[in-house]
């Protein structure tokens, strides 16, 4: 790790790890927040639903879906140095060395990454990202933010933002004439791509909770490569009230058999 790189981390992990001691051991998602959360989220409803959505659906429509898959293989392989970075970092070198060969495949091969040749001759995604691996270094969540245009995250997830943005190798390409039309490009796919899930949002009946909810059940998922630990209190509250409703509802007729 460079000296400018841990004079970045150390702070951002003393930081998060302030947060371990208030953050509640519980199932209900920890928002101490939500009041300026909820603010900045009817903030990013409104830009989005009156610019984003409907320049993802202007894109959705006019752009075929063959092109729409390149764009969105083209920004996933410009995520996959970082991925590399990340895989080391959390002790899986042969997941990092995997990445890297997806990448050197999917930039030559693929054609800038356009077409996703790994993924079809079998070698698949090992994305991490700096939030994930602060998560297995011990860096707790902490506490549920929402951040203007770039939406739900946690503030460990938040606090690793620069870093991922660091990894991302368009971000060190100096034309910007290309690198911004690109970045608004990735943005716009990525709109259209989360587009057939607005139902689900809209037929919600708090969408605010319902996105929570979502995103941290998910990166839940995502830290633990997609095998998150049970939760052993959920059962023990689980087996108490089912003990109780039982009691309640035969503990007469257990009685009577008696």
């Amino acid at each position: 790790m460079t000296d400018k790189l841990r004079l970045f981390v150390l702070p951002c992990v003393l930081m998060l790890g302030a947060c371990a001691s208030t953050e509640e051991s519980s199932r209900v998602a920890y928002d101490p927040w939500e009041p300026l959360n909820r603010s900045v989220h009817e903030v990013n409803d409104v830009s989005d639903r009156f610019l984003l959505k409907p320049v993802a659906k202007g894109y959705e429509a006019v752009v075929p879906g063959f092109m729409r898959k390149g764009v969105t293989n083209f920004s996933r392989n410009l995520l996959t140095p970082g991925s590399a970075i990340n895989n080391f970092l959390q002790g899986k070198p042969r997941d990092g060395f995997s990445e890297i060969t997806r990448f050197l495949f999917n930039s030559t091969i693929g054609i800038a990454g356009l077409i996703d040749v790994s993924t079809i001759a079998g070698l698949d995604e090992r994305h991490e990202d700096f939030g994930q691996t602060f998560a297995v270094w011990g860096v707790p969540d902490g506490p549920y933010v929402v951040l203007p245009f770039l939406g739900p995250k946690t503030l460990r997830d938040a606090t690793a933002l620069p870093l991922d943005m660091l990894a991302d190798p368009l971000w060190h390409y100096d034309d910007s004439s290309v690198r911004d039309p690109l970045n608004v490009l990735r943005i716009i796919n990525l709109r259209a791509n989360l587009l057939k899930l607005d139902n689900l949002i809209e037929d919600s009946k708090d969408p605010y909770v319902t996105i929570r909810e979502s995103y941290l059940q998910n990166r839940n998922f995502e830290v633990y490569d997609g095998d998150p630990p049970v939760d052993d209190d959920f059962y023990d509250d689980f087996d108490d009230d089912f003990d109780d409703d039982f009691d309640e509802d035969f503990g007469d007729d257990d009685e009577d058999l008696n």
